[in-house]
């Protein structure tokens, strides 16, 4: 597996217990523009994902040990996962099988034996919504906010890692799938805003209104003590060490350009930016980025 992926190439990975046969279509996808990466089972390929995030998921369906719809279910669980889309690679076409393929949170499916340019064909628009969808995703995050989308039943459908964060109480019911009690005096109509306060934040929560069939999306906002949106940057508790890492990852500079002007290694960089980006709420450098630079205008 490589160590860096080429972050202009998007990443796919291949879960398959023989990947030998799966050879071509490797080969194919390498020369489509694609990094591939592999993992011979479930267990193998959750190991992998804990290291990078791919743009999408070849899955096979029958696996030894963890199946391949248990392994779907594992990433969906899990909100820094769970917008990478999944397809499945099955000899079982039985409508059954199809049914529990997409239950599980797969998007699409290819039956084996695999058509290569079949499965670059699907690869490339299930990439490429994902990865404006992740975009969306971050902007959001960046921003200050959180979104939920809530089903006709009152079960959360989408939540953005924000609003993840801001929901994963003991208490709250969010994993389970239900909202926190409080949060569904919005959904009633009754007001445009409630204010509630979650994991020791205090938040204001608007219905936005339908957004799709039977869905309602939930804005969140973190409010200061005196009601106004208090700076992502101010309320992080940056170390100082951690603001000149941000201060140089805003300007552009790689991991080894900015551990050569600060004396220090990549890898002690790579340590201070997974904290700045825990402190900050988002996931990627170019979120980090984005809000520094917002902040230094």
């Amino acid at each position: 597996m490589p160590a860096n992926p080429d972050p202009q190439r998007p990443v796919v990975l291949v879960v398959d217990d023989t990947p030998s046969s799966l050879g071509m279509l490797c080969d194919t996808l390498e020369g489509e523009g694609y990094t591939v990466l592999v993992a011979r089972d479930g267990d193998a390929a959750l190991q992998r994902l804990e290291l990078v995030a791919p743009d999408a998921i070849l899955l096979d369906a029958v696996m030894p040990g963890l199946s391949g719809f248990d392994t779907c279910r594992l990433i969906k669980a899990n909100p820094v996962l769970a917008h990478i889309p999944v397809i499945f690679m099955t000899g079982l076409s039985e409508t059954p099988h199809v049914l529990e393929g997409f239950a599980c949170g797969g998007v699409d499916y290819v039956v084996k034996p695999l058509r290569a340019q079949e499965v670059v064909a699907r690869l490339h628009t299930h990439t490429r919504n994902a990865r404006m969808t992740r975009l969306a995703r971050e902007a959001v995050d960046v921003a200050g906010f959180g979104v939920v989308l809530v089903d006709a039943r009152g079960r959360i459908a989408w939540r953005s890692p924000q609003a993840a964060r801001w929901l994963q109480t003991s208490d709250s019911g969010a994993a389970d799938g239900r909202l926190p009690e409080p949060v569904y005096a919005a959904l009633d109509g009754d007001s445009d805003q409630v204010l509630l306060t979650l994991a020791g934040v205090q938040l204001s929560v608007r219905n936005m209104g339908r957004v799709g069939i039977g869905e309602t999306m939930l804005l969140l906002e973190q409010r200061s003590a005196n009601g106004g949106a208090p700076s992502r940057l101010a309320n992080a508790a940056l170390t100082p060490r951690e603001t000149e890492v941000l201060s140089w990852l805003a300007k552009g500079k790689t991991n080894r350009d900015i551990g050569d002007i600060l004396g220090m290694s990549h890898r002690t960089v790579n340590k201070h930016l997974e904290h700045i980006f825990e402190k900050l709420g988002v996931e990627t450098r170019a979120a980090a980025a984005a809000l520094a630079s917002g902040h230094m205008l």
